[in-house]
């Protein structure tokens, strides 16, 4: 399969786990109807992003209320889902209790493909206008992310991670064909940085690269800035939101990827006998 359509979810999440469940059993109904083959939730679609409601939220993932209503409306509706990231409890063998910030990928039978927990957290304080500081309650993951689907070869992160180019770069490298970043950029960072990560990434590495966030509420202690978005291997914006809740379909091509690859041949042309990205 070479063009493949992925719905952009770009819901209002609230302070309810099961309303934001119903609200992302919904859009991915109305994502199969209109003919997605995958479709995506913002980071932290099932919990307000704060860290007290990281720590009220947080579920097992062998026991997650809102990953099972996922796989069960994934097999249901024939479609791939990624759930874009929920806070996951894990408790070790010692009692000891972390929580990560998890995405999970589903096939279209409901069986969970793969998962990635946040590399980089969200650590920030831009004098006079946004502090925050993820670690105050998560842990970092420490594994890449790239699973091979039916339909393409997929590239996770989560949100922060998109600013460190090492990680985009290793994924394709590893065959990453598509990078999606579900993220929650706010009013600071969003208007100043989201259109140029998400256009850099894919450019540096000739892929499509897809980040789908919360719709903005300006109730909530923490603003999304919304905008998801979609952009080629060429680096154009094929598809991006505003501020409110949507949902919007966008048709990629794989085939692009190798041809625009083959017009400049970024990743031959490195000079790897002078540098090089090494994983551990």
């Amino acid at each position: 399969m070479n063009k493949i359509n992925i719905a952009l979810c770009q819901m209002n999440v609230v302070d309810n786990k099961e309303e934001n469940i119903r609200k992302a059993i919904q859009m991915i109904r109305e994502s199969k109807k209109q003919g997605a083959d995958l479709a995506v939730l913002p980071e932290m679609f099932n919990c307000p992003y704060e860290n007290e409601k990281f720590i009220e939220y947080a579920e097992e993932l062998d026991n997650s209320q809102t990953l099972n209503k996922i796989a069960e409306i994934a097999k249901e509706e024939n479609i791939h889902v990624l759930a874009g990231s929920i806070p996951e409890l894990e408790v070790g063998t010692d009692d000891a209790k972390s929580i990560y910030n998890t995405a999970v990928l589903f096939d279209d039978e409901g069986k969970i493909l793969g998962k990635h927990r946040k590399m980089h957290l969200f650590d920030i304080d831009v004098k006079g206008k946004i502090y925050f500081k993820e670690s105050d309650t998560l842990s970092a993951g420490n594994e890449f992310t790239v699973i091979e689907t039916e339909l393409a070869t997929i590239g996770i992160g989560i949100c922060y991670d998109i600013r460190f180019i090492e990680l985009s770069r290793i994924m394709a490298l590893n065959g990453a064909e598509i990078l999606i970043f579900p993220g929650a950029f706010n009013l600071t960072t969003g208007p100043a940085h989201w259109e140029i990560l998400f256009k850099s990434r894919a450019l540096d590495n000739q892929v499509y690269a897809i980040g789908v966030a919360p719709a903005l509420d300006k109730d909530a202690s923490y603003n999304s800035f919304g905008h998801s978005i979609a952009v080629n291997p060429w680096g154009e914006i094929i598809e991006e939101l505003d501020y409110d809740e949507n949902l919007k379909l966008v048709q990629i091509d794989l085939d692009e990827i190798k041809r625009i690859r083959e017009e400049i041949p970024i990743l031959k042309n490195r000079r790897t006998d002078l540098y090089e990205i090494k994983e551990k």
